[in-house]
């Protein structure tokens, strides 16, 4: 290991370090300089700023996190993969929450790539389940409501834990939002009411099209047709028994 990559490495550490044991979750950079043993000029050659080295610590921080779920074999249910999903984001947001606090704070101007990341794999299930038919909202925007639900419950759990004390509250948030967008027969809950059933198919029908289509080569449309076809697609799919 270089003395370069050393030094950024023992800077990251400390200051991931600092953070966890925080009262509020706030560090300074000349706490992280001391303890890291290294000058302020060394800091922000690597990190630019103090922004830029708590990114970094984030990334750092939920590469663990990450490496589980890069890891995980798709099993043959992905609805079940998103349950999986969602209890492993709140676990691992109560096991460390001065950096996940850190993670959503709205001081981080440019969202982390392990943030970024996490979307794109939730999103990738979505898919999986869409072409089984078996969400009835576009993929994408599926993915929209549970990572804000799943974030929401999670940042409360770690910032409100007297107030949240209930320890089936995130199961419980789980499945109402699973059951908002999952289709009646993947559904522990599914909708009741005259037509519901039937709208719910109309817009799982239309989710899974609009997947398959999206993935699939040689469609026989041209790319503006496509993409006004998915249009089309999502605006059904997205307009569900309660649209």
């Amino acid at each position: 290991m270089s003395s370069t990559t050393s030094t950024r490495t023992r800077i990251l550490q400390v200051a991931a370090r600092l953070i966890g044991d925080s009262p509020d979750g706030d560090i300074s950079t000349r706490a992280v300089c001391e303890a890291a043993q290294v000058g302020a000029p060394a800091l922000y050659r690597h990190f630019g700023d103090k922004e830029g080295l708590l990114s970094a610590v984030v990334d750092h921080g939920f590469e663990q996190y990450l490496a589980t779920k890069r890891e995980r074999e798709a099993s043959a249910d992905p609805v079940e993969d998103l349950r999986r999903g969602w209890d492993s984001h709140v676990e691992f947001a109560v096991r460390n929450p001065n950096l996940y606090r850190l993670m959503n704070s709205p001081a981080m101007r440019t969202p982390p790539a392990a943030a970024l990341e996490s979307h794109r794999i939730l999103t990738r299930d979505l898919e999986r389940a869409a072409a089984q038919g078996r969400i009835r909202v576009a993929p994408e925007l599926a993915a929209q409501m549970v990572m804000s639900a799943t974030v929401g419950v999670a940042l409360m759990l770690v910032a409100r834990p007297a107030t949240f004390d209930d320890p089936g509250l995130s199961r419980r948030v789980r499945d109402a939002v699973h059951a908002s967008i999952l289709t009646p027969d993947s559904d522990p809950h599914p909708a009741a009411g005259p037509g519901a059933r039937e709208e719910a198919e109309v817009a799982s029908a239309a989710a899974r099209l609009s997947t398959l289509l999206r993935q699939a080569q040689g469609s026989g449309l041209s790319t503006a047709e496509g993409a006004l076809m998915k249009e089309w697609l999502d605006r059904v799919a997205n307009t569900g028994p309660e649209g």
